[in-house]
């Protein structure tokens, strides 16, 4: 971890002020963190929708562990996996339209 010892003050309007709290919270940074990295030039992404999508992926994730905890103990020998992939094509199709909503 970086020793953080060091303290640094400036003038600055409370308009930005506010203005740099907020994208630091939209940005889920901490004060600090936001403003270390933008002052040195560290690019800051922030993607809307990732946390739903992110959230249904490790969900899927987790069911397809279970189910091949289940075959490995040789309590199940077949699975329908269409739902599960139907869920797949839908999480691709929510990752490409976030894609689009980033380009420029």
């Amino acid at each position: 971890m970086i020793n953080k010892d060091k303290k640094m003050s400036i003038r600055i309007s409370g308009a930005d002020l506010e203005r740099i709290h907020s994208k630091a919270a939209h940005a889920k940074m901490p004060l600090t963190e936001y403003v270390t990295k933008s002052c040195l030039g560290k690019q800051i992404v922030i993607i809307d929708g990732l946390n739903e999508v992110l959230r249904e992926q490790k969900a899927i994730g987790r069911n397809l562990n279970q189910l091949a905890t289940l075959a490995n103990m040789g309590r199940i020998s077949t699975v329908n996996l269409t739902d599960t992939q139907e869920k797949f094509v839908e999480i691709q199709s929510a990752l490409q339209a976030i894609l689009e909503r980033r380009r420029w």
